[in-house]
């Protein structure tokens, strides 16, 4: 059961291999992308975890639905 409600919701964090399915580029783009958008949130005064990123604000700052 909570298997299934897991995977109607969305995640609020992506990981690498979320952000290479969405923006169709190699694993080494996804992870410096990734750091540059964590570097903005850390410049904002955001805790950041390295390898993730949130949901929202990729979708925000690629300008793209997800």
């Amino acid at each position: 059961m909570d298997d299934e409600r897991k995977e109607k919701e969305q995640k609020t964090f992506l990981r690498v291999k979320d952000v290479m399915e969405l923006c169709d580029i190699s694993e080494s783009r996804a992870y410096r992308v990734m750091q540059q958008l964590n570097e903005e949130l850390a410049n904002k005064g955001f805790i950041t975890t390295a390898g993730r990123v949130p949901r929202k604000y990729l979708a925000e700052r690629l300008n793209i639905q997800v």
